[in-house]
């Protein structure tokens, strides 16, 4: 399932396009601004931004031109009020993919992001590889030592989590938030329960293993 970050400061259009891109299948990350937006892409996974451009802080021209020269290529899509052609070649020439004029049409915005995750190959290229170990994240499964296993998404979720962030801990509380969603009524000890599993399952895998980080949480940790 792909991740959408959607940069909007109106709360109300945040909302709207929170529930469009549920609705079609996109888990939707949130955020009030450009600086809201790179602090939350510290800690998510996030495949495509959906980005207004008029905000406070940072705007949409500042927020893409930063990614930009991180070397950070996920597609963009600027959606703004903002119409006259100078606006519109901005935007392109900070590093937007993509522009749309509000009021926006839904089903053309669901349109436009999938032709821009097609665009990008993220379709084609959704797999983490850490060794000789691969995660497919559109068939839920781990591959190692001619294995294949398919895992439960909330188990192959936690992992992809995990080892896209090699050696960064992360709190129990983190993981429910991202995971589960902060408005989820599951105890803090379901994440112990998924990575026991995980480490039941992987047991034999040679290229990483999940570390407890005492007090704190989980990390995983590529094997020498």
């Amino acid at each position: 399932m792909f991740h959408i970050m959607v940069v909007e400061d109106d709360n109300n259009t945040r909302k709207l396009m929170e529930a469009v891109l549920i609705q079609n299948g996109y888990e939707v990350i949130l955020a009030k601004d450009g600086i809201d937006a790179l602090e939350k892409m510290d800690n998510h996974h996030v495949d495509l931004i959906v980005l207004d451009l008029m905000m406070p802080r940072m705007d949409g021209y500042e927020l893409s031109e930063t990614l930009r020269k991180c070397n950070c290529n996920l597609p963009i899509l600027m959606v703004t009020a903002k119409e006259t052609p100078a606006d519109k070649k901005k935007g392109f020439l900070v590093g937007t993919d993509d522009y749309m004029v509000k009021p926006v049409d839904e089903e053309e915005m669901i349109l436009r992001i999938a032709a821009l995750l097609r665009r990008s190959k993220i379709v084609n290229e959704h797999r983490l590889t850490v060794g000789e170990t691969v995660l497919d994240y559109d068939e839920l499964t781990v591959s190692y030592m001619g294995y294949v296993q398919e895992l439960p998404n909330k188990e192959f979720t936690l992992l992809y989590k995990l080892l896209s962030y090699q050696n960064k801990i992360f709190t129990r509380r983190s993981l429910m938030d991202e995971i589960w969603g902060m408005n989820s009524d599951t105890d803090e000890r379901t994440v112990d329960v998924h990575i026991n599993r995980l480490r039941d399952r992987l047991k034999e895998n040679p290229d990483f293993e999940i570390i407890t980080v005492r007090g704190l949480g989980y990390k995983a940790v590529v094997k020498a």
